[in-house]
């Protein structure tokens, strides 16, 4: 599985603003529960509560908040780079400015950590984030991002 299976061009966010991260996941929620016809407060408190179980901020301005969803029929993901970098509470201490946001349906099974796996890998590739980083505009990001990569 790699970032193409789970992704659309719909789902990349340019340059997307947040001054800290409450505000980037109730954005991130929003835009999701748009595309998925789903309820934003629920998606909402699903990251939230994961985020309470530590935080998904992984290193290196990357940050992978995921949560169980009622109401999903399958995995989802929506990838954002922010303008600038947040505060994210990260393993590293480090601000975000890469996001990818995966919503899990609530009766799946284990297929979502292969993805979390997938995600994680591709978006700890040094070479990978840098090319995120100086990508000029969304149809540059979606390039990167919607194309089957293998490594």
């Amino acid at each position: 599985m790699d970032l193409a299976d789970l992704i659309e061009p719909d789902r990349v966010v340019f340059a997307a603003r947040a001054s800290n991260k409450q505000q980037l996941l109730q954005d991130l929620a929003s835009r999701a529960a748009t595309l998925l016809s789903l309820d934003a407060r629920g998606i909402f408190d699903a990251l939230q509560a994961r985020e309470g179980l530590g935080s998904t901020g992984l290193g290196n301005g990357f940050a992978l908040p995921h949560a169980r969803i009622d109401g999903l029929s399958r995995l989802f993901g929506m990838f954002t780079r922010l303008n600038r970098p947040i505060h994210f509470d990260s393993i590293d201490g480090k601000p975000v400015d890469l996001v990818f946001l995966l919503l899990i349906p609530a009766i799946a099974g284990s297929e979502h950590l292969g993805a979390l796996a997938a995600i994680s890998r591709q978006l700890r590739d040094q070479q990978f984030t840098t090319e995120l980083r100086k990508a000029s505009n969304a149809t540059a990001l979606c390039k990167l991002l919607c194309a089957p990569r293998h490594a």
